[in-house]
């Protein structure tokens, strides 16, 4: 009998698209059951076309290259096209070190088998389209993710 790993993940920026796809990753690596519910912005993780952002506004522990975090007021990074500089910023940064792409890090779930649902609930509460979705993922509701997550050795909401 293998452990199960239940993960709730409702973020869809660049920094919060990680979480979910390495637990999910590496706990499938290690011989775990996993499932990843993606509700409400979540589901931004799990478009074709995935287009996520960071975003250091709010986000007051984000360390930022020049010291920018101590003497850039948080108000500064709410200046019009400063989330896209931080994003690309970010981008390069997980690239110089070698961090997989987001992209790449679900397509890694894909082939370990870990079932990936998305909340039906909330791809009609956004009018959004099953197109819209990679191939490969279920939809369902959360008693449908409970009856999972009821079970598993270890639930994360991230």
């Amino acid at each position: 009998m293998s452990k199960k790993l239940a993960i709730i993940a409702t973020k869809g920026t660049l920094d919060w698209g990680y979480p979910p796809f390495i637990l999910a990753s590496t706990a499938a690596a290690l011989g775990y059951e996993v499932q990843i519910f993606f509700t409400f912005y979540g589901l931004q993780l799990l478009k074709k076309k995935m287009d996520v952002k960071v975003s250091p506004l709010g986000n007051p522990g984000m360390p930022m290259p020049m010291g920018m975090d101590k003497w850039f007021p948080v108000i500064g990074t709410a200046i019009p096209g400063m989330q896209s500089v931080m994003t690309k910023m970010m981008k390069a940064k997980m690239k110089s070190k070698g961090v997989a792409s987001l992209e790449d890090l679900r397509d890694l779930c894909v082939e370990a088998d870990v079932k990936i649902i998305a909340c039906q609930m909330t791809v009609d509460l956004f009018d959004m389209n099953h197109s819209e979705f990679i191939d490969g993922i279920e939809y369902g509701g959360a008693a449908m993710f409970f009856e999972f997550a009821g079970e598993a050795d270890i639930s994360l909401f991230v």
